[in-house]
């Protein structure tokens, strides 16, 4: 796990202050908060540009069961019910609008590459050793750009389940990596936006379940071919192009997970 230790100290001594300075800690400009991304402006239903977007970026695993957020940079109904659940997980008000408090509790999860607090770009490049993001359908830049999402989502699972360790088995896969160990010819993990998980606290039927309210529209598990060591996660639905439009596919007979439940 990576730490940015001065941003998180700044967080915990705006909530060490009193009541009244604490709301001008929280309420002041955020231009220092980290390297990533600043928000300038809050955001709630009707408001559009590139600020939402970054928001759906990191709300996008709270979509809730069967749900997904589109990461299209107008703030909607599923962008403002995503955002609640965001807020109920860490104890904010839940009310929708991503204000001061919001934008802070993000700022202490993301690190200065925009990668989540226990997740990072090493853990999802080429599974076969090689490194990067290039070798796979997308350019590198969109395959990187899918494995922040993913990332993001895995955030939300893990929190999900308890703030409880997930290990990533396997990440992005370049074409000749999948060959190479085998995966499927159409595998999502070829684009980034697919990981395979195993937890030393958690069971894979409990990651199984509790990935179905994180946006991950592809699930496979245990009691699905070749899934009995760990439960595969991907977001074929909203990270595609012609290959699977509106598609769901969760399947993990053992933990009773499929795309009906």
């Amino acid at each position: 796990m990576r730490v940015n230790t001065l941003k998180r100290a700044a967080v915990a001594f705006a909530l060490a202050l009193p009541g009244a300075a604490i709301a001008s800690v929280v309420a002041a400009p955020a231009a220092h908060a980290d390297g990533c991304y600043t928000w300038q402006r809050t955001l709630n239903q009707g408001r559009s540009g590139d600020d939402v977007r970054q928001l759906q970026i990191r709300v996008a695993g709270w979509a809730g069961s069967g749900g997904i957020v589109r990461i299209d940079g107008r703030y909607g109904p599923e962008t403002a019910a995503a955002v609640r659940r965001f807020q109920s997980a860490y104890g904010l008000r839940s009310d929708g609008i991503a204000g001061p408090q919001t934008f802070n509790k993000l700022y202490q999860l993301q690190d200065n590459d925009c990668t989540p607090a226990h997740f990072s770009y090493g853990e999802l490049d080429d599974g076969c050793g090689r490194g990067g993001f290039s070798g796979g359908p997308l350019s590198a830049d969109q395959t990187k750009a899918n494995a922040l999402r993913t990332m993001w989502k895995l955030e939300a699972l893990r929190r999900g389940l308890g703030d409880q360790p997930l290990n990533v088995t396997s990440g992005f896969r370049s074409t000749a990596c999948n060959r190479q160990i085998g995966g499927a010819s159409d595998s999502q993990h070829r684009y980034g936006d697919a990981a395979d998980l195993t937890s030393r606290t958690r069971s894979l039927c409990q990651i199984a379940r509790e990935s179905r309210t994180h946006g991950f529209s592809g699930i496979l598990g245990p009691g699905y071919p070749d899934h009995d060591t760990h439960v595969h996660v991907d977001s074929r639905r909203e990270n595609n192009s012609d290959r699977t439009a509106n598609q769901t596919s969760w399947s993990a007979p053992d933990c009773g997970v499929g795309s009906g439940n």
